[in-house]
């Protein structure tokens, strides 16, 4: 059994529950423990570039550190709260300023925190349990879906830092949804943003942004959409529920640990055949 640090995030243990819970269940399954972080805190949900901006970042500074004092990897399941930490590692190793003041405000709790080890869960099975692993533990094959692949935008970038896929022509999604026994689809607006940061603020704008991701994904085949991020998958869902009947509103929008949930057994078929 291969053992992890697992960070939920705020958001998995609210609305996005089935995020977190299936994930952790079919890490079992698939020879991983993913052993809760102590005392997590909520990320923040956004990075912020300013450089001299410290505070925001201290609880993913925290994570980091806890799990290299584990030596074990840490690993995120919602794609908002895996940007701020990967990007807060990366800035800990190549920003001698920020690493200072970060030292400055935690002093031993920060120790060993650049050392850490970030994946993404789609990273763990890929690159931990591979997904030919994977595809040898389906139950329930999804065989006949046509699924579209939500990467959104903090998920791919910035690219240079992220480095989970090319963020320009990822595949890290569709191989995994191949590996379940479905069929990949491939749309013009699968790594587009959403506009669901927005959504407060200019919640009309975030809506025609979502039905555009709707819109495209239906265009092109698909008979639902998988996402990796809590506020990509509420904002497509409120696109969806916004317009005014139409095909968009056949379309699913599903976080892909349900359908990871559903090809091992773990929840009861619904996508599948």
């Amino acid at each position: 059994m291969v053992k992890v640090s697992y960070y939920p995030g705020c958001t998995l243990k609210n609305k996005a529950k089935e995020l977190d819970k299936y994930a952790v269940r079919c890490a079992e399954i698939l020879g991983v423990e993913m052993e809760e972080i102590e005392n997590w805190q909520c990320c923040g949900g956004v990075f912020c570039d300013s450089s001299d901006e410290v505070a925001t970042k201290l609880s993913a500074v925290r994570a980091l550190a806890c799990a290299a004092r584990r030596k074990t990897p840490l690993v995120t399941v919602c794609t908002a709260c895996h940007n701020v930490i990967k990007r807060t590692l990366h800035a800990l190793r190549y920003d001698a300023v920020f690493s200072e003041r970060v030292r400055n405000y935690l002093g031993d709790e920060a120790k060993g925190a650049e050392n850490a080890e970030v994946y993404h869960y789609l990273e763990l099975l890929r690159d931990v349990v591979g997904f030919e692993t994977l595809k040898g533990k389906v139950v329930n094959e999804l065989k006949g879906k046509r699924v579209a692949a939500y990467y959104g935008c903090l998920f791919l970038r910035p690219g240079s830092v992220m480095q989970t896929d090319d963020a320009e022509d990822p595949r890290i999604m569709e191989s995994f949804i191949k590996s379940l026994g479905a069929e990949p689809v491939i749309y013009p607006m699968r790594n587009e943003c959403c506009g669901a940061y927005t959504f407060f603020e200019e919640k009309e704008a975030a809506l025609k942004k979502g039905a555009a991701v709707l819109k495209s994904a239906e265009n092109f085949g698909a008979d639902l959409i998988a996402a990796a991020c809590p506020l990509c998958r509420y904002n497509l869902e409120s696109s969806s529920k916004s317009l005014p009947g139409g095909a968009e509103k056949k379309l699913p929008v599903v976080y892909f640990t349900e359908l990871l949930a559903e090809a091992l057994g773990v929840k009861e078929a619904r996508y599948g055949m």
